[in-house]
């Protein structure tokens, strides 16, 4: 209620409300509910046509007595509202990051937001790494659903995909509880968009960035279609619907019109075009509304994004000089991102109704030039063509709804999602030119068909339908108030995967053979030299390449949050969750599915927490968790990574990990938005799921093993004002934060083929990670300042095998920036960025003197270097 008048409002379910019909001015607003302590906060400024947000904790009443206690507060204390709040009052370890910290930050997507958690990195600026653990270990909920894997060839969630402009704040859950997916060891990452703005509003925005290695230099690529920009191929890759099948073409059954006329169906355009790349755009539309329905005012809400990203970026002279190979690459990436947000809620009464979608598509076109010899084949030179592009597309819906029942304040929460993944290579084409000797000329190497110069055709193609309940009840215990939770949840997820190597075969018996092979990649597929049928259409025929896989998941779980004393809080409870796997080929021959897996996992809990003072707590907690093998790793599909130089395959008879977890943690919270932690870790793994390097012979492959493993660390986190230096408005309106962790671990490599080395750390696990900052307003809050540093140890990029030992990444300090300015009264807001500022190498090498740094003078081989440039953005915003 305000003081001193007749207004006043309930809330809903999760405790908001809208007080609204009120002038500019200052007023004391007063909150009740039975059962707690009222609590009076002064001072709370409203503005014309502005929503002053303004959250409320109450403290539980210690007497059911009718006297009335009043607690008394101001607005300044009473209304931040702080990620770090939800985090003290949480159920589990965890850390996160606000939209409020993201809009401070020059981050552009999820994947670049997540690097600055505790205890987190990012690997290929996308996929998530916690506790030093891959991104295997870790799982992902978007608006409280799973998230599926967007990747054909491991077990990941590709963050790149989800604007970070669309979020409203990010948990990393770090220890479990039985109302999660118990499918992790390293963290659950979820992540949360608007639903029902505080306000009406509309908000447009446009940027452009600029790259120090690519911006109004050479780019090269394949050609290009309109549609290209906007995100999507159009078709013009793509494989007919009439054509000619495996068999058909394998067994040689195409007549030589049907040969000619199926080749020329194919697009063989492989000119190399050359441009001047443009700045990078980004565009961005938001509207948010908010109504007042009847005479309760309920509230309806709606919030719709769109958002749109373009680049041109090079990745210049790519060093790769190992084992047999000198090579340099020169990287040209065409990059589309777009998308779509429409989320809506209904909240009226003790019900809010939420209904929230995203679309989201990537269009990666990559162009690959390598030179140099491969000392393997015995070529003095080679010119290696690659054109390579990735579609990816996600699209989530999820129904959610969340209801108060009865006078004891229980709730019954549930969803519906619905999730659907695309992941599209039409026409990955690779064309290799050899030179024998020096002055010799160069010939293409299509004399015969293998992995590494085919036209790689491959669709993914996935549907997730999951449902979940959850029942709440207060209960009173030990003379305090504990909460029992019941629930109950089903996944069942279904993909089809194709993918086909077709190439074509010159007649080296036709005189005219020695020419056209020594034909430029623009004319050898010339539309002449295949209508004289000089070449067969060819494919590598393989019914492993083609499976289809289904899981279904269900889970029960009962929990009880426990308050032992007013300071002690026990949250205990048992998950049972249900798998059940079935995995099958196109191959004939078998008659069980080619993979298999079915169990029934119990996953007990217990997370302890202890408040030390009100504002410090001390945590203990043990669970159990576990990481299933995914549809890639499980599958026979042979895939060949030409960056890697490898080919990639499944181990139908992987199990699935289980993982016992210890985790200690002291955190304090001195004031609102600040904070100081630190915890401790420890993992046992049975049966942990790693790669597996078969390098003995000339092709490298890579397929998974099962093996106990363990990781143990520790993290501290710490964000404060520096008003304990002074009271001057300078120090009170700046923040310094840092977060470091350091891990360890260890795996036993199989015996299998002897390799060099019997034990190594995790793949993908640091030793070290520091994320720092510094952030300060002035201006009365009209300017921001912004400087980010980010550094992570040496950490293991690809496993060694009985030939080569580990390729390592060499640390680099990463420094970024960010200007803003609130102009045009507040309404509009200019950013100037700076990313990577200091642009170090990023160096991938083979440690062969044991030193544990990068020496590339004494012995290291170099897996692959380069430098990708500093990127400087300037972006404006206006809210109406």
């Amino acid at each position: 209620m305000i003081q001193g008048t007749s207004k006043g409002a309930a809330t809903n379910v999760d405790g908001q409300y809208a007080l609204s019909d009120l002038k500019a001015g200052s007023y004391t607003v007063i909150v009740k509910y039975v059962g707690y302590q009222s609590k009076s906060i002064s001072d709370v400024v409203v503005k014309g046509g502005s929503a002053t947000n303004l959250d409320v904790a109450l403290a539980e009443a210690s007497t059911q007595a009718l006297k009335e206690v009043v607690i008394k507060a101001t607005y300044r204390q009473a209304s931040v509202a702080s990620l770090y709040a939800v985090q003290k009052n949480s159920v589990s370890v965890s850390d996160g990051i606000s939209s409020e910290i993201i809009k401070r930050s020059p981050d552009r997507t999820t994947g670049d937001v997540l690097k600055r958690v505790s205890g987190t990195t990012i690997q290929d600026n996308k996929f998530v790494v916690v506790r030093g653990l891959s991104d295997r270990y870790n799982n992902a909920l978007l608006d409280g659903t799973p998230l599926p894997s967007t990747e054909p060839n491991r077990k990941a969630f590709s963050f790149d995909i989800v604007p970070s402009s669309l979020i409203d704040n990010i948990t990393i859950t770090k220890t479990a509880s039985p109302d999660i997916p118990g499918d992790f060891a390293g963290g659950t990452v979820q992540i949360f968009t608007k639903d029902i703005p505080d306000q009406n509003f509309v908000t447009i925005g446009a940027g452009y960035s600029y790259n120090t290695a690519s911006t109004f230099k050479n780019f090269q690529s394949g050609y290009r279609n309109t549609s290209d920009y906007f995100g999507f191929d159009g078709g013009a890759r793509k494989l007919l619907n009439n054509f000619p099948t495996t068999d058909q073409i394998a067994l040689r059954q195409l007549t030589p019109t049907q040969n000619i006329q199926a080749i020329n169906s194919l697009n063989n355009n492989f000119n190399v075009y050359n441009k001047n790349a443009f700045l990078g755009q980004s565009y961005q539309f938001t509207l948010g509304n908010v109504q007042e329905i009847g005479e309760n005012k309920n509230r309806f809400g709606t919030t719709i994004a769109l958002t749109y990203r373009n680049a041109e970026t090079t990745t210049p002279n790519i060093i790769r000089n190992y084992d047999d190979f000198n090579f340099l690459d020169n990287q040209y990436k065409f990059s589309t991102n777009v998308g779509v947000l429409a989320n809506f809620g209904y909240s009226f009464g003790g019900t809010k109704i939420t209904f929230k979608n995203l679309y989201n598509r990537i269009f990666d076109d990559v162009f690959t030039y390598r030179t140099g010899p491969n000392l393997g084949s015995s070529s003095n030179d080679n010119r290696f063509y690659a054109f390579d592009l990735v579609q990816k597309a996600l699209l989530k819906s999820t129904l959610e709804g969340e209801h108060k029942i009865g006078s004891k304040n229980a709730k019954l929460n549930w969803n519906l999602g619905y999730s659907n993944i695309i992941n599209d290579q039409p026409d990955q084409r690779k064309v290799n030119y050899i030179q024998q000797s020096a002055g010799d000329p160069y010939y293409a190497s299509v004399t015969s068909i293998g992995k590494a110069n085919t036209r790689f055709f491959s669709y993914l193609k996935e549907d997730i339908y999951s449902g979940k309940v959850d029942f709440r009840l207060p209960v009173k215990m030990f003379g305090q108030t504990s909460t029992f939770k019941v629930g109950g949840s089903s996944q069942y997820r279904d993909r089809r995967f194709d993918a086909r190597f077709i190439g074509l075969v010159i007649n080296t018996n036709d005189p005219n053979s020695s020419a056209i092979l020594q034909r430029p990649i623009e004319t050898l597929f010339g539309k002449n030299a295949i209508n004289s049928g000089i070449y067969t259409l060819d494919e590598i025929p393989n019914p492993n390449d083609r499976y289809t896989a289904h899981s279904l998941t269900n889970a029960g779980y009962a929990m009880l949050d426990n308050k032992i004393t007013e300071k002690f809080r026990a949250v205990y409870g048992l998950r049972v969750e249900q798998f059940d796997l079935k995995l099958d080929t196109k191959d004939l021959t078998q008659s069980q599915p080619r993979a298999q897996l079915k169990k029934t996992d119990l996953l007990p809990s217990i997370n302890l927490t202890y408040n030390l003072t009100e504002k410090a707590n001390l945590r203990a907690a043990y669970y159990r968790t576990l990481a299933r093998p995914e549809f890639r790793e499980l599958a026979p599909f042979s895939y060949y990574d030409y960056e890697i130089l490898a080919t990639q395959e499944g181990n139908k008879d992987l199990q699935r990990t289980l993982i016992d977890n210890f985790d200690l943690r002291y955190e304090l919270y001195p004031s609102a938005g600040q904070i100081f932690s630190v915890s401790a870790f420890y993992k046992k793994f049975k049966n942990a799921i790693e790669p597996y390097i078969d390098d003995i012979n000339s092709s490298t492959t890579i397929s998974y093993f099962n093996r106990d493993a363990y990781v143990y660390g520790f993290e501290m986190e710490a964000r404060k004002t520096l008003d304990f230096l002074s009271d001057q408005n300078f120090y009170k309106n700046t923040t310094v934060y840092a977060n470091v962790s350091v891990t360890k671990s260890n795996v036993k490599n199989p015996e299998l083929g002897n390799p060099l080395e019997k034990e190594r750390p995790l793949v993908g696990q640091s030793p070290y990670v520091i994320n720092g900052g510094i952030q300060h307003m002035a201006f009365n809050n009209k300017l921001s300042i912004n400087a980010l540093y980010n550094r992570l140890g040496r950490r293991i990029f690809y496993a060694g095998g009985s030939k080569l030992p580990s390729v390592w990444e060499n640390p680099r300090d990463v420094i970024d920036l960010q200007l803003g300015y609130k102009i045009l009264k507040n309404k509009g807001e200019l950013k100037l960025a700076a990313s990577d500022i200091l642009n170090q190498q990023n160096a991938f090498y083979y440690d062969n003197d044991n030193s544990k740094t990068y020496t590339p003078n004494n012995g290291d081989r170099q897996f692959k270097r380069y430098m990708a440039g500093s990127t400087i953005s300037l972006t404006f915003n206006y809210t109406f």
